[in-house]
Order: structure tokens, then C-alpha cells, then sequence
């Protein structure tokens, strides 16, 4: 077999004249008579081969026969492309090989689409034929990207002393958020192994354990459904130190961001990053994983709202509810009918009952609203208005009248959607941001009681312990999420590390001690033996590389994921399993329940 010396992405015209040997995949096929072209690719690029029958007519016939997606090997010497025809678009385009000999490795059948075109190809059928799909460049990279990632997080936490411990994949089901999924036990009839959600219990016992610093690039399961930017399946970043406070798990995890983006994007970060509130941000963004690469803040008028004759705004506000607005810069591009066709029936997917405009335009020297909603705003008003959201000449206003909870549901994303259609940010940019001081519970209406807001080992900030009792809607917690863009890209606390503040925040979480005891009583014991303070955080890998890679879809950087209904189109699964091995887990499914008993 040629055995080959360089890859198709490596040749250039400092090269010429030495004899290589290449091995690839055939790109494209080019036979013009005379002299046949093949394109050559690997994982690296791709190369050029020429094919002389005058030079090396054996090499020539047996290149007649090949096609697209064949595997090769050919053996040749570099030589220029000759003046006019180099390819200053690829990094080999200067050179090409004069083929000598040739071997057919293994031969293809016709892929299922073509690959140069595959970005315009139904997923589904990309997914069942993902080794086809995988060849493209634009998954290469991503899988390059990952791989960069993962290899610059690994040395980062090394060189702090940090040390890669895996934890269990078969575990204990400890229901708290998510489902989770269940493996049956054979040898224990009628038991369960879990998933793991997170590692969060195994690496707080870690803590305990004195290890002190630990990160682990690990897999992670949840049955919930998936969507563009979420996984059943994934990968986190998973992190844990002890004798730390926040501004110490913030500052170690802002410099692995700041490494990572250095040596994948050669962007130089700027540290430290900015932090604000989780009030403020659900004040002012509607959200608490805010877009920071554009300002239009959502604004509360429900005072100036209320002066108005507008009855839309008066009757929300005299039942308790606000009125919130934005103001979208260059929105007057926007129709009266993009507005009240396309823009409300956006924020009614949101449950928002109706979206008021006005549009500010400039009249003799003034700002004037003109439009919608417009008649009800009188001259003091509008210039309130004009000066809380420093509107100019073709601004749009809109507002929600609702509770403030929908209002701020409705809003977050047309505020996105705004900004992007009015190309109000460079989308190459990164807007980083650490959101702070996160209630530790928020009422659950449906459930009548209390959830934790991240999950229920978040150690409340020690100044409002004493209203953990009387008031424990209203206390904070010393949790953290790093957002950027838009969306959430790692989250942690510290955590609490005395049984006795763990028990009480059970009960306020309406968990009793016999329930955590049965759930959760291996931690609790654990935290009986000298637990140190200890926090962390935990980075979602897919979706950090999804944001470098510059991709909204979350499937695109994992090699192979589940569709939207958690199927894998490559090998199928879910499937149906052996009536037999289900007898030896003593499992029976409704599929099954009707097979006939076996004779006695």
C-alpha cells in the first residue's frame, strides 16, 4: 500500500519538486480529454493530482475510472500550477501533484447528497448518513473546535493544580429538576441506576474528600426535549474548589474563558468581566441571561403610562400590573403593518395580550410621536417619554401593558429579535456578562410552594440567613451564571457545606427529613465529616463551542446527536430489545404484555 507522507492541506510551493505520497478521500473529478484533475481530501484540505498519459499512462487509465467519494492513494511530485492557474482561495492552490502511481483503497457508493451542498439538505437526512455529513468542511472545523476546547480547558486547570476525576455514570435517582433517566438493575430486582443530571453530589463529596481542586469534562443526561440549543445528552465543564468565595470561582473561570478564546479565536478578552444584579437584569432586559452586545433596556412607564387616557394602560396598572416599553433605534423601518401583524402576533406567542407603538419622528425642530398609540400621549408626556428612553429621529417605541412577569416574557425576545433585524450589534462579537445575587427560591405557583432557583445545595448569602424562615421568597444566594449573547454558557454557587443549613433548606423546600433522607441521605452523611466551604460551576461544552464555531444549532458541534424526539437517525436508537433481556430484568413493556406465556 502507498503509505502517504504529507496530508492533502500541507503542500505548498516551497515543496516543488519533491516526491509525496497522499491518501485521501476524491473530492472532484475533472476529465478534460487529455490531462484528468482530481481534487484530493482529507481532514487537513485539499490538494490537486494531475494525471499525464503521456508521463505515466497506467497512473492516467485507472484515474478514468474513479468518482466522487472513492478513497485513494497516489504517489506523485510536487510541481506548480503554472502562471494563471493557481487557486488563491485554498492554502494549496499555488501547487499540485504530478501522479505517478495510484491505488484504489476502497470505491463508494453515490452519497445520498452532495457534500459542497449539504448545508441546503434536510438535517434528518444529514443525520442518518452523518459519517457523509461529518466530511464537510464546516463540521471538521467544528469538531477541531472541540477538540481546542476541550485540550486548552485540560491545561488550563492543570497548570492551577486542579485535578480531572471521573465520577459515576450509574448513580442513585435523586428527582430534583429534570427527569432522569433510569437503567434497570439485573442483579437487583426491580431497582434503578440514574443517569447523572450533573455530577453535583459526587463532586461536592470530593470536597469532603480533600481533593480540594477538581474539573472533569464529563457527560451529562436529562430526559426533557430537546431543542436547537439543548441536548438530552451533553457535556459540561464541571468544576469544584474549596475555601473559596464567589469573586474566587468567578476569577479562575474568567481566565479559562479568556484562554480558550486566546488560542481557538485569537481573541484577546478584557478581565475582569462586567457583572450586574439578577434584579437589575430582569429589569432591565427581561431576562436573566441578557444580550449585552446592544443597549435598548427595557424601561418601566408604568407612572408616565398611568397619566394617560389610554384605557389599555390605566386598567392594567389600576389591577396591579406595569407597563414596559422599548425603544427599537432605526425601527422606523418598520410598516404599520409589520408592527401590528408580524411584531404583536410575535409577543402574543408570549402570552403579551397586544404590543402599543408610536413611531418618533422630528417635526419643525421637535420630537413628535406619530402612529399607533400616539394620540394618547400628550406634548409632556411625550418628551418623558423622548428623554427616559433618549429616543431620536426614527425610533420605534412599543409597549406591553400585562403583569410583569409576561411583560418582561415578551419583550426579552423581541428585543432580540429587533436588534438582529436591525443589525443593532456586530455578529462577531462577544457580550459577556456575570449575572449576580440570584434569589435563592421562587414561588412555584402551580405546586403551592417554594423551588430552588438552581437547585437545592446553593448556599444562601450568610447576611439574610435569619429570613430563610419568615421571608425565604426574598433571600439571595450566592450563585453565578456567565452569559454570553444571549444565552447561558456555565452556571454555579457556593455551596453549602453544613448538614444542619441543608436539612433546613429542605424543609423549606417542602422536602421533609424522611424524603431526604431516602434521597439524598449518602450526602447528608457525608457533610457530617467535615465538610470545607467549597464552590463551583459547571460550563455546557456543547453550547460553548456552538458559540464559537458560530452556529444556532447545538446538533452541529456534536459528532452524533439526537433529533428533537431524542432518536438517533445513525444507528436508530431508541429501538426494541430481545423479549429475552427484558426477562432478565425482570421488565415487561406494554409491547410485550400481550406476547403469549411460554408453555408449561
Amino acid at each position: 500500500m502507498i503509505k502517504r507522507t504529507h496530508t492533502c492541506g500541507e503542500l505548498r510551493i516551497e515543496n516543488a519538486g519533491t516526491k509525496v505520497a497522499l491518501s485521501g478521500w476524491v473530492k472532484s473529478y475533472r476529465d478534460h480529454g487529455n490531462l484528468v484533475f482530481i481534487d484530493l481530501r482529507d481532514r487537513d484540505g485539499f490538494t490537486q493530482l494531475v494525471f499525464n498519459p503521456e508521463a505515466f499512462p497506467d497512473a492516467h487509465q485507472l484515474s478514468r475510472s474513479l468518482r466522487c467519494e472513492w478513497v485513494i492513494a497516489a504517489c506523485g511530485v510536487v510541481q506548480p500550477r503554472g502562471e494563471g492557474l493557481e487557486n488563491p482561495k485554498i492554502p494549496t492552490g499555488q501547487i499540485e501533484v504530478a501522479v505517478e502511481s495510484i491505488q484504489i483503497l476502497n470505491e463508494s457508493k453515490t452519497p445520498p447528497f452532495e457534500i459542497d451542498a449539504a448545508d441546503k439538505t434536510n438535517e434528518e437526512l444529514r443525520l442518518t448518513h452523518r459519517y457523509i455529513d461529518l466530511r464537510r468542511p464546516a463540521m471538521q472545523h467544528k469538531l477541531k473546535t472541540r477538540h481546542q476546547v476541550t485540550s486548552s480547558v485540560r491545561r488550563y486547570f492543570d497548570q492551577l493544580g486542579f485535578w480531572e476525576i471521573e465520577t459515576p455514570m450509574l448513580g442513585k435517582s435523586t428527582p430534583e429538576g429534570a427527569r432522569d433517566f433510569l437503567v434497570p438493575s439485573r442483579l437487583s430486582e426491580g431497582c434503578f441506576y440514574a443517569l447523572p443530571q450533573s455530577p453535583q453530589l459526587f463532586k461536592q463529596i470530593l470536597m469532603v474528600g480533600q481533593v480540594e481542586k477538581y474539573f472533569q469534562i464529563v457527560r451529562c443526561f436529562r430526559d426533557e426535549d430537546p431543542r436547537a440549543d439543548r441536548q438530552a445528552e451533553f457535556t459540561q465543564i464541571d468544576v469544584e474548589m474549596s475555601f473559596v468565595d464567589t469573586d474566587d470561582v468567578i476569577s479562575v473561570h474568567e481566565g479559562m474563558i479568556a484562554q480558550v478564546w486566546k488560542e481557538v479565536l485569537g481573541v484577546e478578552l478584557t478581565l475582569p468581566m462586567p457583572r450586574i444584579p439578577y434584579a437589575q437584569a430582569m429589569e432591565e432586559y427581561g431576562v436573566d441571561r441578557p444580550d449585552m452586545r446592544f443597549e435598548m433596556k427595557l424601561k418601566n412607564v408604568s407612572d408616565l403610562a398611568a397619566k394617560t387616557s389610554f384605557k389599555v394602560f390605566t386598567s392594567v396598572i389600576e389591577n396591579g400590573g406595569v407597563v414596559k416599553g422599548l425603544c427599537a433605534k432605526g425601527g422606523d423601518v418598520y410598516s404599520r403593518s409589520d408592527i401590528e401583524k408580524t411584531l404583536t402576533s410575535f409577543v402574543a406567542d408570549y402570552g403579551a395580550k397586544g404590543l402599543a407603538w408610536c413611531k418618533v419622528k422630528e417635526e419643525s425642530g421637535e420630537l413628535t410621536f406619530v402612529g399607533g398609540a400616539a394620540k394618547f400621549f400628550e406634548g409632556p408626556l411625550q418628551k418623558e417619554l423622548v428623554a427616559l428612553f433618549d429616543a431620536a429621529d426614527g425610533d420605534l417605541l412599543l409597549f406591553v401593558a400585562d403583569t410583569e412577569k409576561t411583560a418582561n416574557k415578551a419583550l426579552a425576545p423581541l428585543r432580540c429579535k429587533l436588534a438582529r433585524e436591525l443589525k443593532l450589534y456586530d455578529d462577531k462579537s462577544f457580550g459577556f456578562v456575570w449575572v449576580v445575587d440570584f434569589p435563592l427560591m421562587e414561588w412555584n405557583e402551580e405546586e403551592g410552594r417554594f423551588d430552588s432557583l438552581h437547585h437545592p445545595f446553593t448556599a444562601p448569602v450568610p447576611e439574610e440567613v435569619d429570613k430563610l424562615e419568615s421571608d425565604p421568597g426574598h433571600v439571595c444566594s450566592q450563585a453565578y451564571d456567565l452569559v454570553l449573547n444571549g444565552y447561558e454558557i456555565g452556571g454555579g454557587s457556593i455551596r453549602i457545606h453544613q448538614p444542619a443549613m441543608q436539612r433546613r433548606i429542605f424543609r423549606l423546600l417542602n422536602i421533609s427529613d424522611e424524603q431526604a433522607q431516602d434521597r439524598f441521605g449518602f450526602f447528608l452523611k457525608a457533610l457530617e465529616y467535615g465538610a470545607p466551604p467549597h464552590g463551583g460551576l459547571a460550563f455546557g461544552l456543547d453550547r460553548l463551542v456552538m458559540l464559537l464555531t458560530g452556529t444556532e444549532n447545538i446538533r452541529d458541534v456534536i459528532a452524533f446527536p439526537k433529533t428533537q424526539r431524542g432518536q438517533c437517525l445513525l444507528t436508530e436508537a431508541p429501538s426494541d430489545v430481545d423479549a429475552k433481556q427484558l426477562e432478565e430484568l425482570n421488565l415487561r413493556t406494554q409491547r410485550h404484555s400481550h406476547a403469549p406465556k411460554k408453555p408449561s
